[in-house]
């Protein structure tokens, strides 16, 4: 991983992926999300503070383990502007967002646990399909894989 001098407080685009591992692209997107900032130079050049390294690993590692953007930008916003997140601010947020993650998980069990039930039975309207149908309220009317619309 590339070092940045302790005496430069502004990174080019190019210097924050490689320090970061985000690719340029990813940065741009972040940037045009509101989860970063840069400002720009008199050549129109994007310039990042050195906190936005500290603001990419807490995005990115919030993205490793599934939470939304929209999320990540509200969580961020929360923050001082230009502050770094913190360790404490990632110990509350994370708090927060585990009830949502636990939620995650037992859905993906649930999936899991009824992937064999489903496959192949070309229909989306079983009772028990929970990939293609979860909550089936039109089963208990109609079968089939497509829903008519009744004329009255």
């Amino acid at each position: 991983m590339p070092q940045i001098p302790e005496k430069i407080h502004e990174l080019t685009v190019g210097q924050l992926s490689a320090r970061s591992g985000a690719a340029v692209s990813a940065l741009h997107f972040y940037e045009a999300k509101g989860l970063i900032t840069s400002r720009r130079t008199s050549g129109n050049q994007r310039r990042y503070g050195r906190d936005t390294l500290r603001r990419v690993a807490f995005i990115r590692a919030a993205q490793r383990v599934g939470i939304p953007l929209a999320t990540i930008r509200e969580a961020l916003a929360e923050l001082p502007e230009e502050r770094t997140p913190t360790r404490e601010d990632w110990a509350r947020l994370s708090e927060a967002w585990r009830s949502e993650l636990d939620e995650r998980i037992k859905q993906l069990n649930r999936l899991r646990d009824h992937l064999t039930d489903c496959i192949g039975c070309g229909c989306l309207s079983l009772d028990t399909c929970v990939l293609s149908n979860p909550d089936d309220v039109f089963g208990e009317r109609r079968v089939g894989s497509r829903l008519m619309v009744e004329k009255e």
